[in-house]
């Protein structure tokens, strides 16, 4: 009996404002939209960490004078290092073929490029890319060695490049979620005075507060929980069209794409995120009231 006039009373509630509904159910939508937003930006932005520096490898160029003792003393020193994973050898006609394949598009080039002009290396893959450093200072100044070249310098620029964008979308995400927050107060607010003589009269009753609460609080978290629904809908949609269809169909396999499941799991956040928000608000709101 209690259920059933708790959710008559906030169905009323609903049609007394359902404009104000509307509006906290789009800004929530828009605020909780940029959040999932930023999140997916995360996992992408490690996905593609993962995906980059598992492939880095330092490569250790050797002199053309290099001797058979040198080479064989810079792979000692470099396969002894804890940071190093793998030592692969690579000589130049090994180089060559690889140099041939890189840029059979550009046939002037390779024709014009002797073997001689490449030189043997090794390929060092590391345990951990960022160690880079510690492998170029343990090798680079040894006899035959002549450069020491690695990538992960250049990827980190890159990927402090996208965390200042990951950073920037959840400020403007929080922005929007404060923005929301102020809307459902003042929506809560609004309709709380609006049934002020149907409170009053149940506040003389004997009510409690929680019973008086429940239909404004259902409200609230019912206009959380569409927005949050609007929000998921765009989430799944821009993982289908824009990063799936768009920027793989453009990019293809150049990198590896925030999957399915990662989306899946921003899900729940998303929609805990509106329902809570919006409950705990309107909670507050009328904690407030009741003490006028």
């Amino acid at each position: 009996m209690r259920a059933r006039f708790v959710l008559s009373e906030m169905s009323i509630g609903l049609r007394r404002n359902l404009s104000m509904v509307l509006a906290v159910v789009l800004t929530a939508a828009i605020s909780l939209s940029l959040l999932a937003a930023a999140l997916v930006l995360s996992k992408q932005i490690q996905t593609m960490k993962d995906y980059w520096f598992d492939r880095i490898q330092v490569s250790v160029f050797l002199t053309k004078a290099v001797t058979e003792p040198e080479r064989t003393a810079i792979r000692e020193e470099l396969v002894q290092l804890p940071q190093v994973e793998h030592v692969y050898y690579e000589s130049q006609s090994q180089a060559y073929a690889r140099f041939k394949q890189q840029f059979k598009d550009v046939p002037s080039l390779v024709k014009n490029t002797p073997e001689s002009a490449l030189p043997e290396s090794y390929r060092v893959k590391l345990k951990d890319p960022k160690k880079y450093q510690i492998v170029a200072s343990a090798v680079q100044r040894m006899p035959g060695v002549d450069q020491v070249q690695g990538k992960s310098k250049a990827l980190e620029q890159f990927f402090r490049f996208l965390g200042y964008g990951q950073k920037i979308a959840l400020a403007v995400a929080l922005v929007a979620l404060a923005a929301a927050v102020l809307l459902i107060f003042n929506t809560v607010r609004l309709a709380a005075f609006s049934r002020r003589r149907e409170t009053g009269i149940m506040r003389l009753v004997g009510a409690s507060d929680l019973y008086i609460q429940a239909p404004f609080i259902l409200e609230g978290a019912l206009a959380g929980f569409l927005g949050s629904l609007l929000a998921v809908g765009g989430l799944l949609l821009t993982k289908a069209l824009i990063i799936d269809r768009g920027i793989h169909g453009m990019f293809g396999d150049v990198v590896n794409y925030v999957s399915w499941g990662a989306v899946a799991s921003i899900i729940p956040i998303i929609i805990l995120t509106g329902v809570l928000l919006a409950s705990i608000t309107s909670a507050v709101t009328l904690q407030r009231y009741l003490r006028v």
